[in-house]
Formats: structure tokens, C-alpha cells, sequence
């Protein structure tokens, strides 16, 4: 593990040629991260590993009636705090750090694993102490092969796919996954690989869709249509999503 200090509060902040988070990512990609997991979420506790301000919490309301938050922002924290029930608990935290009294059904990690130091050892951490003998983990990243980014790599935007640009590294990106290297650590630290998919085809940045979604040039149609074809392709998709379950670990 990393012995570097970080500051999450910092981290957070938009930096001059880079937002730390788009209304894409708000509107469109949060429901159908929703869409994608409602069929596998299952009754019982549900533990979102990185809840940043809540967005997601708000939708996961929905679907799971226990919700604890580990965030290692105060300041994302406070701000999800202030918005959300008194029910949902929340720990302010690092995943490193994180101590959690029981053991959950649902798991859910967001955009958020790409950011961590040593990523296998959290991981790990889920699959032998935080997932339920039949729980269910919920992994999304952004995918190093979303032909937005491929194309950022023609234009001469950035070196190559898995490339990690400085504007992402001083949002605290360590890492950019493709779905085979996202299921090589998740297999690394023990975890079983139940489902593997994407979630929604994207060819355009996210500051180019924060624009077309002000206009009336983008139909729910389009959207809808832009989810299914993730399904068919997922490697082509903004991010990548793997369902898994407890497991043990690899030999050696």
C-alpha cells in the first residue's frame, strides 16, 4: 500500500482543464448503473464503498432499505449528510482504514476503485470481510476502451488507452481499467466473477454530452438506445460493470 499522504477534499475540487464530476455522469450514467443492477440487488444491507455527495445514494434509496456509506471526504460527506434521510449511515473513512461491524448483502462500488493506492488489498477486503456468505459486489469504472477515449487518442489528446492524464491524477486516479484488467484483480483478491457487462455506449466526452443534453437533440429514445447496444458491446461502453460474489483466494 501507498504510504503517500493524500487529501480527498482536494482531490474532489475541478481542476482548470478538468471537472471531477459531469451531469452526464448525474443523468444519464447514474440510472442506468441503477438499470444494470436492479436485477441482482437483493434484500439486506447494502454497504456504497465511495459515496462521494450522495447522487448515487439518492438512487439506491430506492431499491435498498439499509445503506451504509464509507467516504473519505469530510467535505463530500457533509455535503451528502445534508441532503440525505438520517437513516443512511454514514463512515468517514478510507477503505485502508475502514473497521465495519458487519457484514453485507450488497456492496456497491462506484467510479471509485480506479482511485486507490493498492486496489487488490480493498478488494480483498471486501471479498473476506464485508460481502455476506451470498452477497453481491457491484464494481463500475470507467473504461480505458470507450471509443470517446480511443478517439481522444487519434486526436493526440492523450498517449494510449489505459493512459493516465494529469488532470485525472490530480483528481486521484491511479489507474485507468479495461474489463480484463478490472477482472484480473477483482480475481487477484478471491472474488468470484458472476456477471460481466457495460454500461452505456459513449463516443462523444463528457463535457461535449453536458452540452447536447441542454438541447432537444438527444431523445430518451436515443439514451435508451445508447444502453442497449452497451449490452452488446460492452468493451465500447463509458464504463464497465462486473457482478461478483465471495470466493476464495487463487493459490499462491
Amino acid at each position: 500500500m501507498s504510504s503517500i499522504e493524500r487529501n480527498y477534499d482536494v482531490e474532489i475540487k475541478d481542476v482548470a482543464d478538468h471537472q471531477y464530476a459531469y451531469n452526464f455522469d448525474f443523468d444519464v450514467i447514474h440510472p442506468y448503473m441503477i438499470q444494470s443492477f436492479r436485477p441482482f440487488l437483493q434484500a439486506g444491507r447494502t454497504l456504497e464503498l465511495g459515496s462521494f455527495k450522495g447522487d448515487l445514494t439518492k438512487r439506491l434509496m430506492a431499491h435498498c432499505d439499509n445503506i451504509t456509506c464509507v467516504e473519505a471526504s469530510a467535505e463530500a460527506m457533509g455535503v451528502a449528510q445534508s441532503s440525505l434521510p438520517q437513516q443512511i449511515q454514514f463512515v468517514h473513512t478510507t477503505f485502508e482504514h475502514a473497521q465495519l461491524p458487519q457484514k453485507y448483502e450488497n456492496i456497491v462500488m462506484t467510479h471509485v476503485l480506479e482511485h486507490l493506492d493498492d486496489p487488490v488489498h480493498i478488494l480483498r477486503r471486501i471479498n473476506d470481510e464485508w460481502l455476506s456468505e451470498y452477497g453481491r459486489f457491484f464494481l463500475v469504472c470507467p473504461n480505458a476502451n470507450a471509443p470517446s477515449r480511443q478517439i481522444a487518442v487519434k486526436m493526440g489528446l492523450i498517449s494510449h488507452n489505459t493512459a493516465v492524464t494529469p488532470a485525472e491524477l490530480a483528481h486521484g486516479h491511479r489507474r485507468t481499467y479495461t474489463l480484463d484488467t478490472l477482472e484480473r484483480d477483482a480475481a487477484a483478491a478471491g472474488l468470484k466473477v458472476m456477471h460481466r457487462s457495460g454500461i452505456f455506449f459513449k463516443a462523444m466526452a463528457n463535457f461535449q454530452w453536458d452540452r447536447l443534453l441542454k438541447t432537444d437533440i438527444i431523445s430518451r429514445e436515443y439514451l435508451d438506445g445508447c444502453y442497449a447496444l452497451g449490452q452488446q458491446y460492452p468493451d465500447l461502453c463509458s464504463s464497465i460493470f462486473l457482478l461478483c460474489e465471495r470466493g476464495a483466494h487463487p493459490a499462491g
